[in-house]
């Protein structure tokens, strides 16, 4: 059975389209779920830091430095809730067939691209320009070590996941 250019046509731009709605809204869900990871695990559960710890005046051994910090790790999970929330949106509003509207390999590679993003942005920013906490903290703690190790999984993440948004052809450019 022949297919006309123009059925051609609309399967290469659905294919196309498939590769590309997901692209914003699973960054955004990455950022966000990336930051629950961070903030739960590293602050929370592990307790390695707080958003403020290596600031200097809000230290964790003290009632009000963990007051301060536990605000900001909390402003800190408002905002990565607000990336995820903004997320879901956008993919409810790109969707109309969810079974057929988005590659789900597209959108799980745009996911790990939001994660890495929000690794590599965060892990610059507060780990090395305002120094406001390190990945983990003390005094036989090799902080650059672990700081350079977050930065090297957020590169990973960005990698990976870009190529595994790539990785069907019938997605690509």
């Amino acid at each position: 059975m022949a297919f006309s250019a123009s059925h051609t046509r609309t399967v290469d731009r659905a294919a196309h389209e498939a590769f590309t709605r997901p692209r914003a809204p699973g960054i955004l869900l990455g950022i966000g779920l990336g930051g629950f990871v961070d903030g739960i695990l590293l602050h929370q559960i592990l307790q390695w830091h707080h958003m403020l710890t290596s600031e200097g005046s809000y230290p964790k051994t003290t009632v009000a430095g963990l007051e301060t910090n536990t605000l900001w790790d909390g402003l800190f999970h408002a905002a990565t809730w607000v990336a995820v929330a903004a997320g879901i949106y956008i993919l409810w509003r790109r969707t109309t067939d969810w079974r057929s509207a988005i590659s789900g390999r597209a959108f799980v590679g745009w996911l790990l691209v939001g994660w890495g993003l929000f690794n590599l942005v965060e892990g610059v920013v507060d780990h090395h320009i305002l120094t406001i906490h390190h990945v983990r903290e003390g005094a036989n703690v090799n902080e650059t070590a672990w700081d350079l190790a977050f930065l090297a999984i957020g590169a990973l993440l960005v990698l990976g996941g870009w190529l595994l948004a790539r990785s069907d052809e019938r997605f690509s450019d």
